[in-house]
């Protein structure tokens, strides 16, 4: 694996959603690095790639209420343990679960285990509210895929927040999660 900055040069084999990422951060002058692997998706094959890109990527989960009339995507440490009753308390949404593919693809328009905060720039009617975990704002970067998981992007945290979020029409809360018991 070989850390290298903005999109690839040869884009042959790779979807056009990916494509269209980079496409997207270039138009805005989000400067980026990137890093093609094996599909990444789960946090534990992640690691040798945060070793690439030095720092951590985010966990992201793409949960929704029962009646799946409320859709979130959370991003959060990844290694910061899940606690469902923690995050439902804190957005007043009772029964939260995780959202099936289909939704994922017709919100964000990425498959399961390609989820990422990349994935709003498809979700142009604003049905997914980001939730962004306090430590992942706390830091300098955010790892995360463009909206493929066979690579990985190092992100300036703030030109997510400042400047990719209000080009796409999202805002974001922010959360406190423990993950503890």
């Amino acid at each position: 694996m070989e850390l290298v900055k903005g999109r690839p040069e040869n884009t042959e084999g790779r979807q056009e959603r990916e494509i269209r990422t980079y496409d997207y951060l270039d138009k805005l002058g989000i400067e980026y690095e990137r890093v093609d692997h094996v599909p990444a998706t789960t946090i534990e094959v992640c690691e040798p790639i945060e070793e690439v890109l030095g720092i951590q990527i985010c966990k992201n989960l793409f949960l929704c209420n029962r009646q799946k009339t409320d859709f979130y995507l959370l991003m959060m440490p990844g290694r910061k343990k899940f606690k469902t009753k923690e995050l439902s308390s804190q957005i007043g949404s009772a029964r939260l679960s995780f959202a099936d593919a289909e939704d994922m693809v017709n919100f964000l328009d990425v498959e399961p285990g390609s989820v990422s905060v990349m994935g709003l720039m498809n979700d142009t009617n604003n049905r997914v509210q980001l939730l962004i975990d306090e430590d992942v704002l706390a830091g300098e970067f955010v790892g995360c895929h463009p909206c493929k998981c066979t690579s990985s992007l190092k992100i300036k945290t703030k030109d997510i927040t400042d400047i990719f979020l209000p080009s796409v029409s999202h805002d974001f809360r922010t959360v406190h999660l423990v993950g503890e018991e």
